[in-house]
């Protein structure tokens, strides 16, 4: 399988995650604070929100690479 191939297959699986997801969400470490045998931690949790037409841009993408001729 060429790497081609496996970019288009990325590609389309992401674009349908983000059609069935629609965001995603991840914990960010913003202060810490190392005092001795204490440490204290702020997270903050962040949500990112993945457009409609970008998901379905990156299906069409992928589609498009699956069926791109193979030069010899």
């Amino acid at each position: 399988m060429s790497a081609l191939k496996i970019v288009a297959i990325l590609l389309i699986v992401a674009g349908i995650a983000g059609l069935v997801y629609g965001k995603f969400t991840y914990t960010k470490a913003t202060h810490e604070i190392k005092a001795g045998p204490i440490d204290l931690a702020l997270k903050e949790k962040k949500t990112v929100n993945v457009p409609l037409w970008v998901s379905i841009a990156a299906i069409v993408a992928g589609g498009l690479l699956l069926f791109v001729p193979k030069r010899s």
